[in-house]
């Protein structure tokens, strides 16, 4: 067999010499870190869901450094490579630190500023560390074994540049229009957020729940993850709110007493002063109390399921990373071929490990188990992170499942040695955290890798670029994170955290070994059955734990995906396309949209009403978002037009 690395040529040559890390590549990257890291923050706190933000970025560079005298190909990739830190690195980020708010009785000691963007800032950094003894392994040696689909498409972007303009505008469009819309129901108050319907809790079929939150974000997440995957997702949505639900209601009206486990939330019913019974809730408060169990069992068993089904690949990337371990960089070599010394790697992970132990302020702080525990960790899931992006990208990336294993690992050593209580929470979820983000950011590196040996680019700067990009969004992404808590309280509706409330739950629950396993064992065996059955069951899981409203506009903007391509007869071999382009607009519009909102309100807190003004409008048509009939079909009308919108951009043929 022929060695990849002789028979592969790069579309910038070796030998060739043109400009790369320049100041102006940095400084737009740094922007578009910030941005896509902010709208990360924002989608992944509503929805618990990530995409990959390096196609669009790439697209925006092109398109933006154009306007700015033009760049070379190899400027355009370090744009993308450092914006995209700032995605990866938000993902991690709000899929695990916001637990801190449910795990403190005491107050938020450890969710600060300074916390959040140094856990923020060491996870990302770890990510890219692990990941250069990896690079030899899986991008060179495995070239054409791995096909990395994100980072392909998106070299496959970087070198057909002189379409960026085109291309660009489908994300600037897709972006206007997400921004538009998601103003509608936010900002001028015109519509409803959500619509919906639960039946009555005296029907025959009581507390089944239909909703859709009508926004644009949630859509474009559909159609760019497409339909199968959408429509696994809210089928796990349609078990819990429209066959859970309307049981454990039936059952329930024969219970006159509390069933347990009970929220603390719902302790007392404040109409009786007695501790609520089945019979008197509402769907929500039946999600709570026992339905988000079933699903967290469901996501636990999923996630361990789909890390169990990729053990092979696991011991493979492991047996790679160790080899990797011991290959140096001294001595002259190629351009392409020149990454970060292995001693910086080695000293940056030590350093590291003394950082998280000595920091002030940090849960971590003067425990060195702790430490070690966390670059065992990071190294063993960024292997095996970075082994699955190459499989499946990184938005299909099992993040959550590695989270789980290493809650779950570091819980079960930490009740051993008796480290049991509320005191030993913020220390696991920081365990857990600082492994998710370094997992996360590990598989985006592997990610923007591959797209630089396709094009011809410099590992080192693509290295020193992703750097670059986590200390810069690591900034910004605690600023977003502790701002939507002022603004919204981080777990209410507009914030529901849900991969963060999940991890909160499991480690509440393992270290003062109370989890309610009834329930859990539920779901637990809902996702065995599934994988009997030949389904995987991980985005099964995920729909189960998630809120109807979220999973349905998603599975809305898989159908539209389906119906583009069915009406169209082509099916997309590629993540690029007319319709992915635009769908990544309207998710970072309408996430920006959001943020912008929540700047509102908190002007609005601090006496400044400009809010008020601009929702005049809405206050002037106050039927179009009344809770009922008209309130609901109005929303949904407008969540109808987008998809129409979102279909005719989606047939636009890419020239």
């Amino acid at each position: 067999m022929a060695d990849p690395q002789k028979s592969f040529t790069p579309y910038v040559r070796d030998a060739q010499s043109m400009a790369e890390f320049t100041a102006k590549a940095v400084i737009l990257g740094v922007l578009f870190g910030l941005l896509f890291g902010a709208s990360t923050v924002y989608l992944g706190l509503r929805a618990g869901l990530t995409v990959s933000a390096s196609i669009p970025i790439a697209v925006l560079a092109i398109s933006v450094l154009k306007r700015l005298g033009g760049s070379t190909i190899l400027e355009n990739n370090i744009v993308q490579t450092i914006g995209s830190a700032g995605e990866s690195v938000a993902g991690g980020v709000v899929f695990t630190i916001p637990a801190l708010i449910f795990l403190m009785p005491e107050g938020p000691k450890y969710f600060t500023y300074t916390q959040i963007t140094m856990l923020a800032f060491a996870g990302g950094i770890l990510g890219v560390l692990m990941m250069v003894p990896l690079r030899r392994a899986l991008i060179v040696k495995e070239h054409g074994v791995l096909p990395y689909p994100e980072g392909t498409a998106c070299a496959e972007v970087l070198v057909a540049g002189e379409r960026g303009g085109q291309l660009a505008s489908l994300v600037f469009s897709g972006l206007a229009i997400g921004a538009l819309w998601k103003s509608f129901t936010g900002i001028f108050n015109l519509f409803l957020a959500e619509v919906g319907y639960s039946t009555p809790r005296t029907s025959q079929f009581p507390n089944a729940t239909v909703a859709v939150d009508i926004s644009p974000e949630y859509m474009g997440v559909g159609y760019v993850i497409g339909p199968r995957i959408a429509g696994t997702m809210v089928a796990g949505g349609v078990l819990s709110w429209l066959v859970l639900l309307p049981l454990l209601s039936l059952l329930g009206a024969a219970i006159p007493t509390p069933f347990p486990p009970i929220a603390p939330a719902l302790a007392s019913n404040p109409a009786t002063g007695m501790p609520y019974l089945i019979s008197e809730m509402g769907p929500g408060q039946i999600w709570s109390a026992y339905i988000r169990y079933i699903g967290a069992g469901a996501v636990l068993a999923a996630g361990l399921i789909t890390l169990g089904r990729t053990l092979p690949t696991i011991v493979s990337s492991a047996r790679e990373g160790l080899k990797g371990l011991g290959t140096g960089n001294d001595g002259p070599q190629r351009r392409t071929e020149r990454d970060v010394p292995i001693t910086v790697v080695l000293g940056g992970s030590l350093a590291l490990a003394v950082f998280l132990a000595v920091m002030p302020g940090l849960p971590t702080q003067g425990n060195i188990l702790v430490s070690v525990l966390i670059v065992l960790f990071g190294f063993f899931f960024a292997t095996v992170s970075s082994r699955i992006t190459g499989l499946i990208g990184s938005s299909s990336n099992p993040i959550s499942g590695m989270t789980i294993a290493t809650l779950i690992i570091t819980c079960v050593i930490f009740v051993t040695l008796g480290w049991t209580g509320d005191a030993y929470a913020p220390v696991a979820i920081s365990v857990g955290a600082l492994v998710c983000i370094a997992s996360a950011n590990a598989g985006n590196t592997s990610q923007d890798l591959k797209t630089g040996y396709l094009v011809g680019a410099t590992p080192l700067a693509q290295q020193m670029g992703l750097a670059i990009g986590v200390v810069t969004s690591a900034f910004i992404i605690g600023a977003t994170v502790l701002y939507m808590h002022q603004v919204f309280g981080i777990g209410s509706a507009a914030v529901a955290a849900p991969q963060a409330t999940l991890m909160a739950t499991l480690i509440k629950g393992l270290l003062s070994q109370n989890l309610p396993w009834g329930l859990v064992l539920v779901g637990v065996f809902i996702s065995v059955t599934l994988e009997l059955c030949g389904i995987h069951s991980l985005s099964f899981a995920v729909g189960a734990y998630l809120p109807i409203a979220t999973t349905a506009p998603i599975f809305m903007g898989g159908l539209v995906r389906w119906w583009v391509e069915r009406s169209t007869g082509t099916q997309a071999d590629s993540d690029i396309s007319a319709g992915t382009l635009f769908s990544s607009g309207l998710i970072a519009g309408g996430s920006l949209a959001g943020i912008l909102f929540a700047v509102l309100v908190g002007a609005q807190q601090s006496g400044i009403n400009v809010l008020g003004t601009l929702q005049a409008v809405g206050n002037a048509l106050p039927f179009l978002r009344e809770e009922g009939l008209v309130g609901n079909v109005a929303g949904a009308a407008l969540f109808f037009a987008l998809a129409v919108i979102l279909a005719r951009y989606a047939k636009r043929p890419l020239q």
